[in-house]
């Protein structure tokens, strides 16, 4: 299993333009053949900033999803968003278990 986590920092004014879009493509990944987890949510603190956290099966589902039309569709849209920093971190072979 693979995750990608990590976070947006757009314009504040442009939150739900950003959430508009995030919808959208959320919607779609989900239906995607390896997609486990895909959620972008905003910061309830802090107006600046969207959340991302992925789980995918494996680096072949991040690949089919980059290479999907609605990914292309919210990257054109991301322009609109004023972003003025992205994190995103993917974590490679990950293990589950519990937390405690």
């Amino acid at each position: 299993m693979i995750i990608v986590a990590g976070t947006l920092t757009i314009d504040p004014a442009k939150r739900e333009l950003a959430m508009e879009a995030a919808i959208k493509n959320m919607t779609a990944t989900r239906e995607e053949e390896g997609c486990l987890d895909y959620v972008m949510t905003p910061d309830p603190i802090d107006e600046a900033t969207i959340v991302i956290f992925e789980r995918w099966t494996d680096g072949a589902a991040i690949a089919a999803h980059f290479g999907s039309p609605h990914m292309a569709e919210f990257q054109a849209a991301m322009g609109d968003f004023g972003i003025t920093d992205m994190a995103l971190h993917k974590y490679d072979d990950v293990e589950p278990g519990p937390l405690f």
